[in-house]
């Protein structure tokens, strides 16, 4: 502030800064994002032109019927790939066009290893053609094949089994729904059209279970039966209407 000759201050004129301390501050822009730049590009070329982050090893978890080189081969993953190029979920959708596999999830392990887990279809019948025994899931897809009668599965009897054929959803739905206790007992599950479900127990006995419907209750009374010696004599039992329990 200065004063004037009537005694008012007036405002002082605004010093400006100087011409070296504003190219100075310029400079220092520049070099702060030089510096940006520069670790960026670094960053970038570690994670993607470099031989640091690379793909070193695939490993597979989760396998039981699908061999892991099978695994590996469906995912296509090449060694020396940078980690940050894979398109994880482009993996596990090739994986998870396997037959046997259900789901896949693909995990980057920092770094140099892919794992590959793997949650396979579980198989809950067998049915032979062609003198190959095919074993079938839940949702009636063939998940694995082979010579030799499989143990400790079911035979399916169908006309035309598979995913699309009622009949043969129907039968595995009965499979898939039974407690372990009833399941275990099944030599044999017929269906000769979608209501008409047949199960024959490796003791000799026959269920007729009809329609897949209403399983809690149909459940209910075999398992009655079987706390029974009366029951457990009975060879033929038709469930296929809980509310008319008919025996022989």
């Amino acid at each position: 502030m200065t004063e004037s000759r009537a005694g008012r201050r007036e405002p002082a004129e605004a010093v400006e800064p100087a011409e070296d301390e504003r190219a100075g501050g310029r400079w220092k822009a520049v070099f702060v994002a030089l510096l940006v730049v520069g670790v960026l590009g670094a960053v970038t070329w570690v994670l993607l032109g470099s031989r640091l982050l690379v793909v070193r090893q695939v490993e597979v978890g989760g396998t039981d019927l699908a061999p892991r080189d099978r695994i590996t081969a469906a995912a296509g993953i090449d060694l020396g790939v940078p980690m940050a190029r894979l398109d994880t979920g482009e993996i596990a959708a090739r994986v998870e066009r396997l037959r046997e596999v259900e789901s896949a999830e693909v995990e980057r392990h920092w770094p140099g290893t892919v794992r590959i887990v793997v949650d396979e279809r579980v198989p809950v019948a067998v049915f032979e053609r062609g003198g190959r025994y095919h074993r079938i899931d839940g949702d009636g897809v063939v998940v694995a094949d082979g010579t030799a009668r499989p143990s400790g599965l079911p035979t399916l009897s169908v006309g035309a089994p598979g995913p699309s054929d009622a009949a043969t959803l129907a039968a595995l739905r009965v499979l898939t729904v039974l407690p372990d206790s009833l399941r275990g007992l099944v030599a044999e599950v017929e269906a000769t059209a979608p209501e008409a479900v047949t199960l024959f127990l490796n003791d000799g006995r026959t269920v007729v279970w009809g329609e897949a419907g209403r399983a809690d209750e149909k459940i209910r009374l075999l398992e009655a039966l079987q706390r029974t010696e009366a029951g457990r004599a009975v060879r033929r039992v038709d469930v296929s209407s809980p509310d008319v329990l008919m025996t022989s």
